[in-house]
């Protein structure tokens, strides 16, 4: 028992004159697939996204670091510009970055051992690599 839909095949098609009638992309759209996990997409981002691990200075650089913040310290009312690279912890996971920044070093705390920059950075003394004047 096969159905031709004959009697309905060549009627005109409906249009509503109490509804408008959806865009093409709302229609595409209806399609879509269907993300069942929320947040799965950017669990898994996060997971593949490196960090580098936080090295430890030789003894030998560590001298010459201290060195330097004792030099620092002796012209820091000059505001003297420096260009500092530090490791960043990052926020969500094991490691971090290292990062250089330039400019002028506006104080030294010694109590919360941190280095004080021009434009608000606070670097913690503890991870500083190298500094260099200019």
């Amino acid at each position: 028992m096969t159905e031709d839909y004959s009697d309905i095949i060549n009627l005109p098609h409906h249009v509503s004159h109490n509804h408008p009638q959806m865009p093409m992309e709302a229609r595409a759209a209806q399609f879509a697939p269907f993300a069942a996990l929320t947040g799965y997409d950017a669990v898994i981002h996060e997971t593949a996204r490196l960090t580098d691990r936080q090295v430890e200075l030789e003894e030998y650089d560590n001298e010459r670091l201290n060195r330097k913040f004792a030099e620092l310290m002796t012209i820091l009312d000059d505001r003297p510009e420096i260009t500092v690279s530090y490791f960043l912890p990052d926020e969500r996971k094991a490691g971090g970055s290292y990062n250089t920044t330039s400019g002028k070093v506006m104080k030294i705390d010694t109590y919360e051992h941190l280095l004080w920059m021009d434009d608000g950075t606070k670097i913690p003394i503890t991870d500083i690599i190298d500094l260099v004047f200019k």
